[in-house]
This record gives structure tokens, C-alpha cells and sequence, in this order.
């Protein structure tokens, strides 16, 4: 199968977050974290795992760096640790944790490649959380002046800034499904949570442009989502989970309002009580790019609450039931590989908001059964294809005229996957977690090739 191609000035990167890669839990000044303590919890993560090694990408990140080099990405996206920066989420900076990222900035431009920079994937510290985390709203002015002290050190080298990683899963599978650190199942609190990442968000987004920063937006997931029948029931059901899973994000941000289904959604939980006059305009500040990251499609059905009292029911308990999808491949995280509707959803987006800033994909990618053959090479054919056919459904996309500026896959290393621990890999490079060395696998080639056939083409006359 031939690869896609896409328009030659079209950006090209790869990914990872802090906590997920970069290991030295207890240097640099580092404070804890709620995945830290999530972890050290029995029974939340597979075999009891943490990252408190993961890659070492700390201490090995020039290695890192020079497999990037090596791809021609570029794009690096990586995310700051809160906790390296404010090791209580509070306070003057580390300047052991600046100092890290200063090097790593420095070392990523000098291999020609540019930073994105996310400032939240996930690792809110604990001190925070102890005081309420995202459920208080003291929480997103926290944040926002962690964003000035990072964008006063770094804004004179980054460009791209990101303010949060999928705060659905923050506020939802951390404090819904528990599925995710601080691990809670919450109703009106994770909506509040909800509600104050959306805040921290666009707080950090004023301070990101007094600091003079060039690009800003945020990285949603949202999901392409599709009824198991043409029924009333479950087309309603699938309007519930656009509203959980998307509009909840989508509509405060780009249209400047909450959206208008909350009660039929959330019946009483949805009080509106943590927000604030004001809030939406601080929210709905204008933004340079939208992050979506996307990895399957997902089917619903309408189904009984599991929770018969209103008042107790969790955020997610919204009368939905997820559908398998049957004669298609899953990966490893048991998804449906379906990548017409990755163009699906992204058109979809653009019909339903109009004005929809540029794009990036900011994460892309699949988790595989990465076997080592006799020689260490790992032939995951899987995961090439898995990328061609998403690069030529986002072909697709574009063609239909959703501007989409980059793509990242996810991710440049195998790495700690949260709650699966060290089980699921979806790096482009195997990481041997015994010795931590590095070993490109095929479709780290195949997307070395695939670069190269695309800058000839930028560069072409």
C-alpha cells in the first residue's frame, strides 16, 4: 500500500508527557505528585508499577532527542512537570526543575527541531490535591501563575504553548470513573473539577500572552462517537455523551457558552453552583490552534443508570453503555482500529464550529503486542498501519477543508501507560524497561521514510 500524501508545509512531530517518561521522582527538587501517591495505592495500577523511573528520560533525554533528530520531526511535544516547577503547587520556582527544562528546550532546538511545550498532563501536586485539587477553584489560579513562571523562563525559545492535555480525563476518569489519579468516583465535584480546569485554562492563557507568547491553545480529546441503532433512545444517548465527552469542552471554549442539554445530561448534579459570573469570558479567550488527540471511535447505547438515586450518581453515569464493534482489529487497549472516522470527527468539528481554530493532532497513534524478534527487532506492522491509514483519513480531512496544521504521533518512546503501568506500548521506539536501552522498531523507519518523502516534496521547485 502506497503511503498518503499531504501537503508538503503540513508539520510533522512526535510526543510524551512527564510523568509517562521522564522517571527521577526524587531528584531535582521534585515534589510528589497525585500520580505518585495514585500509584502507591494497591491495587490502582497494574503489577503496582509507577513512574518513577519510566524511561529516565531526565537523565537520557540527549539520547531521546538524537532519535528524533534521527526521525526529521519537526515538532517535539512535551509536557512540564508541575511538581518539578512549584513541588506544592505554590511558590517561587525550583530552580533545579527550570534548570532541567532549560537544558532540554536548549537541546531539542540545537537538533533543529522545535519544542511544543504542554504545561498539564496530569500531574497535579499533591499538596494541591489535598487541599481540594481541581474540585476548588483556588486551583486554577494556581496553575496560571505555575504557566507565568514556566513562560518567563522558557518564552523566549518556545513558541507553541499548550495549556492543558485532555482535562476530560482529568476531571473525568479521575474523579468519575477512578479509573485515573486522585482515583474518585464523584458527581457534582468532578463536574466542578471540570468546570476549574477550564478556568485554569483560560487564566493560563492570559498569562501565557502578557508573557509574549506566540502561539497558545489546549489539547481536547474528542471522541467520534456513533448510536448501535438509528433508535430515538440511543440517538439521544449518543447526544448525552457528546455533551460529557465533547461540548463540555468545546462549547465554553469556542462559542463562549456551557452547553444546552447539561440538565438532560446530568439531571440535578448539573446546579451550575462552582461557576461564576465572568467565567466564560475568561474561558473563551481567542486561541492560535485547538489540540485534538484521537485514537478510535467509540458506539453507545442507551441504558439504565447503574446508580438509581440522582443525587449519588457519578459524572459519567449518564444512562449510556458502550457497544463493541465487531469485524475490525483492536489494539492492545482493546480499541476499534476504524480510521474513516478519524475524518469523520474532524469534519464533523468543523461543520459544528464554525471559526474552529487550526488544528494539530496532537497525539495519534496505537498500542501493540511489540514482541522482539531473535535479532531485537520488532516488526510492529500493526502500528504502520495503523499510521498510514490515519495520515490518509486525515488526508481526507484537510481535503475537505479542516485546516490542520501538524500531526504528532504518539508516542517517540514506550513508556508508563497510567493505570496499565508498563503493559501497553505505543512508542516507535522499544524501551527496554530492564536496561532502559532503546531500540527503534519498524515503524520508527517507516516514519523516518515517510518524512524524508514529505520534505522532498516541501522542498521541491
Amino acid at each position: 500500500m502506497s503511503d498518503p500524501v499531504l501537503p508538503p508545509e503540513l508539520l510533522f512531530g512526535t510526543a510524551t508527557a512527564a510523568y509517562q517518561v521522564e522517571g527521577a521522582a526524587h531528584e531535582g527538587g521534585r515534589g510528589p505528585s497525585i500520580w505518585d501517591t495514585y500509584c502507591r495505592t494497591p491495587g490502582r495500577v497494574a503489577r503496582g508499577e509507577s513512574g518513577d523511573t519510566a524511561c529516565d528520560h531526565y537523565h537520557r533525554y540527549p539520547e531521546d532527542v538524537a532519535l528524533m533528530a534521527g526521525l526529521g520531526v519537526d515538532l517535539y511535544r512535551f509536557s512540564v512537570a508541575w511538581p518539578r516547577i512549584q513541588p506544592t503547587g505554590r511558590g517561587p520556582a525550583n530552580p533545579e526543575g527550570l534548570a532541567f527544562y532549560d537544558r532540554l528546550v536548549d537541546t531539542v532546538l540545537e537538533a533543529g527541531i522545535e519544542p511544543a511545550l504542554t504545561l498539564y498532563h496530569w500531574d497535579l501536586p499533591q499538596a494541591l490535591e489535598d487541599g481540594g485539587g481541581w474540585r476548588d477553584r483556588d486551583t486554577a489560579h494556581r496553575f496560571a501563575e505555575y504557566a507565568g513562571l514556566v513562560a518567563d523562563r522558557l518564552g523566549d525559545r518556545v513558541r507553541r504553548w499548550i495549556t492543558l492535555n485532555e482535562p476530560f480525563c482529568s476531571a473525568f476518569v479521575g474523579h468519575a470513573v477512578g479509573r485515573h489519579a486522585p482515583g474518585t468516583r464523584e458527581g457534582r465535584p468532578a463536574l466542578a473539577a471540570a468546570h476549574h480546569l477550564l478556568l485554569a485554562h483560560g487564566l493560563a492563557v492570559g498569562e501565557l500572552r502578557d508573557a509574549g507568547a506566540e502561539q497558545v491553545g489546549i489539547t481536547l480529546n474528542p471522541d467520534h462517537l456513533l448510536p448501535a441503532t438509528d433508535s430515538a433512545a440511543d440517538r439521544a444517548a449518543v447526544e448525552r455523551a457528546r455533551t460529557l465527552h465533547n461540548r463540555t469542552w468545546l462549547d465554553p471554549i469556542l462559542t463562549g457558552a456551557y452547553p444546552d442539554n447539561e440538565t438532560e445530561t446530568w439531571g440535578a448534579l448539573a446546579d451550575g453552583a462552582h461557576r461564576r459570573e465572568g467565567d466564560l469570558e475568561v474561558i473563551a479567550q481567542s486561541l492560535d490552534f485547538l489540540g485534538i488527540n484521537y485514537y478510535r471511535p467509540i458506539m453507545l447505547r442507551d441504558a439504565p443508570h447503574t446508580e438509581p438515586d440522582p443525587e449519588l450518581r457519578t459524572a459519567v453515569d449518564i444512562g449510556t453503555e458502550q457497544v463493541p464493534f465487531e469485524g475490525v482489529r483492536h489494539t492492545t487497549m482493546g480499541w476499534p482500529v476504524v480510521p474513516d472516522t478519524f475524518a469523520d470527527l474532524l469534519v464533523d468539528l468543523n461543520r459544528r464550529y464554525p471559526g474552529l481554530p487550526p488544528v494539530f493532532i496532537t497525539e495519534n497513534g496505537s498500542a501493540e503486542d511489540d514482541r522482539p524478534d531473535t535479532r531485537g527487532r520488532v516488526r510492529d506492522t500493526g502500528r504502520v498501519d495503523y499510521l498510514r491509514d490515519h495520515l490518509a483519513s486525515l488526508a481526507r480531512a484537510i481535503e475537505a477543508g479542516v485546516d490542520v496544521r501538524g500531526y504528532f504521533v504518539w508516542s517517540l518512546l514506550d513508556n508508563f501507560e497510567w493505570a496499565f503501568g508498563y503493559e501497553r506500548r505505543f512508542g516507535l521506539v522499544r524501551v527496554d524497561y530492564d536496561t532502559l536501552e532503546r531500540h527503534p522498531k519498524d515503524s520508527y523507519h517507516w516514519y523516518r521514510d515517510f518524512l524524508r518523502e514529505h520534505r522532498a516534496r516541501r522542498t521541491a521547485p
